[in-house]
C-alpha cells in the first residue's frame, strides 16, 4: 500500500487522534509528522505531506482541499486553550502579539475585535517566548499547550470560541483532516475508524501518552469536555461562516 505523509498538530486536544492511528494497522500506512498547527498548514500548501489536521482558516489557499473526516478540533464554547490575556480590560490594550504558532485563532481574534468588541489595537507579530511578557495594555493571543500555564496568570482572559458562541451562537472548528489530492475511499474509511476508536478510549490514550503533556492539571476534563471532537453539521456551519468572514477581512 502507498505510504501517505500525515502532519498532525503536537497538542494534548490531539492525543485521542494519535492515538488512535498508532493502535490501527494504518500507521504502517502512514508516515506521522507531529507539528504546532501553522507548520501543518505550511506542509499541506506546500505539498510537503497529503493529509494533515490544519487550520481551516488555510483552506480557501489550498489549490485543492479535500476534508477526508468527520472528526476535527472544535469547541461548542469555552475551550482554554485559545485565549487573549491581558492585565487590563480589552478596551485599554493598545496592542495584541498574535500567537506565530496559530492561523485560524489570529483570523478568529480579528473578526471578534471587528464585529464584536469593534476595536482597532495594534497587532504585533510574535517572537519565541512571547507569552512571557504580557502586561500592562499589551495583550497577546496564545493557543494550544502553552495557554494552561497562563490561566491563573492574567486579570482578563478572553477566551475566543466562547466568545464566538455568544456572537453567532454556533460552535467554532479550529482544525479539521484536510488532504490536498483525493484519496482512496479505503484509507480514508481505515483513517476514520482509527480516529474514532482514539475517540472512544481516551483515558487509554492518556496513560499512553499524557506524560508528554505536563501542564495541563485535568487532562480528562480537557478531553472530554472542552475539545469537541464530532464534525456536526452545526459545526459546518459554524466553520462556513467563520470562512465567509475570514473571507471579508
Amino acid at each position: 500500500m502507498v505510504k501517505y505523509k500525515v502532519s498532525a498538530v503536537s497538542y494534548l486536544n490531539t492525543v485521542p487522534f494519535i492515538h488512535g492511528l498508532k493502535q490501527s494497522e494504518l500507521i504502517h500506512n502512514i508516515d506521522l509528522q507531529l507539528d504546532y498547527p501553522s507548520i501543518c498548514a505550511d506542509k499541506l500548501i506546500n505539498g510537503t505531506v497529503d493529509l494533515a489536521l490544519v487550520p481551516v482558516a488555510v483552506i480557501p489557499k489550498l489549490k485543492d482541499s479535500y476534508i477526508i473526516s468527520d472528526y476535527c478540533i472544535g469547541a461548542d464554547g469555552a475551550v482554554d486553550t485559545v485565549c487573549l490575556y491581558s492585565d487590563l480590560p480589552i478596551t485599554e490594550i493598545e496592542s495584541i502579539v498574535l500567537d506565530y504558532q496559530s492561523r485560524t485563532s489570529v483570523a478568529l481574534l480579528k473578526i471578534l475585535l471587528k464585529e464584536y468588541w469593534e476595536l482597532k489595537p495594534e497587532p504585533i507579530k510574535a517572537d519565541v517566548g512571547f507569552e512571557d511578557n504580557i502586561k500592562g495594555n499589551h495583550a497577546a493571543l496564545v493557543i494550544g499547550d502553552r495557554a494552561f500555564a497562563l490561566n491563573t496568570k492574567h486579570a482578563y482572559i478572553y477566551d475566543l470560541p466562547a466568545i464566538w458562541k455568544e456572537m453567532t451562537g454556533l460552535p467554532f472548528v479550529f482544525a479539521a483532516w484536510v488532504a490536498n489530492k483525493k484519496l482512496p475511499q479505503n484509507f480514508i474509511s481505515n483513517f476514520n475508524t482509527a480516529l474514532e476508536k482514539g475517540l472512544s478510549d481516551i483515558d487509554r490514550a492518556l496513560a499512553l501518552e499524557g506524560d508528554n503533556y505536563p501542564n495541563c492539571t485535568n487532562p480528562e476534563d480537557y478531553l472530554n469536555n472542552k475539545i469537541s471532537y464530532n464534525l456536526d453539521a452545526e459545526k459546518k456551519k459554524g466553520m462556513e461562516l467563520f470562512l465567509k468572514k475570514v473571507s471579508a477581512l
